[in-house]
């Protein structure tokens, strides 16, 4: 069984197909999805789909590019959200992105700060998204670490060695999405052979990112599967392997999955 273990059903890109994504998904050996939140003011609407089906759950939080439009939350509001709802088992996603600066870094900071702060009172795990951060994301979660430990997974890691190295220092998985498929990814390719198996995790980050050989159309949980041969690929296993592997740390890390 493979779990997609970072997707977005909820984006219109899914609407009018939704229970065909996740027939197709199942065909492929999915057995379990988690639908990422990104916007609080839509958490409902995530929940409402992860409700639809046994095998999905869900996340609360605030993606970093809408961390100033989308309205500021706190922890303990945070906490009472996912403690409260057997389909919530994670904070996020949240993070820095300095690519596209849609936040102010300030902003995105603080809000980052804000979900692992839940993630360490919870008990619960955080959905980490980086991107051209790599020094102040390796700043934050050494301070933050330092107040007491957490856990949680750096979503579709494109970074380099450095931050793939100091994250599973720290207690973090990585999760690999279809970029690591990409035909100029031979230096992700490289950091993905590094890490341990025992911290890695796959994803899609669909509707976005297809893998090769799926590249230019709508991404979906399906195509999970061509992330994780490469990976197995790059791990010398069998994709049976991999998937038994990855499947096993998916539930290590998000224990509560585990409930239903």
């Amino acid at each position: 069984m493979l779990v997609d273990s970072h997707c977005h059903l909820d984006f219109p890109d899914f609407q009018d197909d939704l229970e065909g994504v996740v027939a197709r998904a199942r065909e492929a050996g999915v057995g379990h999805f988690l639908t990422i939140c990104t916007h609080i003011t839509r958490f409902e609407q995530v929940r409402a789909i992860a409700d639809r089906f046994e095998d999905m759950h869900c996340t609360v939080g605030i993606h970093p590019h809408e961390a100033e439009n989308e309205p500021e939350i706190d922890k303990a509001r945070l906490i009472d959200i996912a403690t409260n709802d057997p389909k919530v088992v994670a904070f996020g996603e949240t993070g820095l992105d300095f690519f596209y600066d849609n936040s102010p870094h300030e902003v995105q900071e603080r809000q980052f700060r804000t979900h692992i702060q839940a993630s360490r009172d919870a008990g619960l795990p955080i959905i980490i998204h980086t991107r051209d951060a790599d020094g102040d994301m390796t700043r934050i979660l050494e301070d933050e670490m330092a107040k007491g430990a957490f856990t949680g997974v750096i979503h579709c890691f494109s970074s380099g060695a450095q931050l793939a190295d100091k994250a599973i220092e720290l207690g973090l998985y990585i999760s690999l999405s279809g970029i690591v498929t990409f035909k100029k990814a031979d230096q992700l390719r490289e950091t993905a052979k590094q890490i341990p198996l025992d911290r890695i995790l796959v994803e899609t980050d669909s509707p976005y990112l297809a893998p090769i050989p799926k590249r230019g159309k709508r991404n979906e949980p399906a195509f999970v599967a061509h992330t994780a041969a490469c990976v197995a690929e790059l791990h010398g296993l069998t994709s049976n392997e991999l998937a038994t592997k990855t499947t096993e740390n998916f539930f290590r890390l998000f224990s509560k999955a585990k409930v239903l």
